[in-house]
């Protein structure tokens, strides 16, 4: 009976000791996700508000006298991410001098997680065009085209 006993004790302590370690996992592999969707919405949010629109005049397609452009990109400091308002980031954009349309955006992202202060940095190119929404918001609302770059 005593020993019985012992392999009893022996395989639950195997089986808490693996509960805790995949429990330890999934913690882990939640984090991580929560990490590349903050990032992709950064992104996403970077891609519409980085280069604001800016006024130029000449004709477009529909003849016009005034077209709207992507301007030069903006500094971003410190700017809360939409839906996650404790997620705050900052964003650098360096011009590619091979491309001129082309821009490196340097990203800083901080947060904090059960009290203790994270941040994460990071890199991408973003390409300085009209965004996705005003190109929609144009041939969709507005019946114009939007003209190629």
């Amino acid at each position: 009976m005593i020993v019985a006993l012992g392999i009893l004790l022996f395989g639950m302590t195997a089986v808490i000791g693996m509960l805790t370690f995949g429990a330890a996992l999934s913690r882990t592999a939640l984090l991580r996700t929560s990490a590349a969707a903050s990032a992709q919405a950064v992104v996403a949010d970077l891609t519409e508000t980085l280069f604001p629109m800016s006024e130029s005049n000449g004709a477009n397609a529909a003849g016009s006298a005034a077209s709207s452009d992507a301007g030069p990109p903006i500094e971003v400091v410190d700017r809360a991410l939409p839906g996650m308002p404790d997620v705050t980031y900052s964003a650098t954009a360096r011009p590619n001098p091979e491309h001129p349309l082309e821009y490196r955006v340097d990203v800083d992202m901080s947060w904090t997680s059960a009290g203790v202060h994270r941040a994460m940095s990071f890199s991408t190119i973003l390409v300085r065009e009209v965004p996705f929404g005003e190109r929609l918001r144009r041939r969709f609302v507005e019946r114009r085209e939007v003209p190629p770059k």
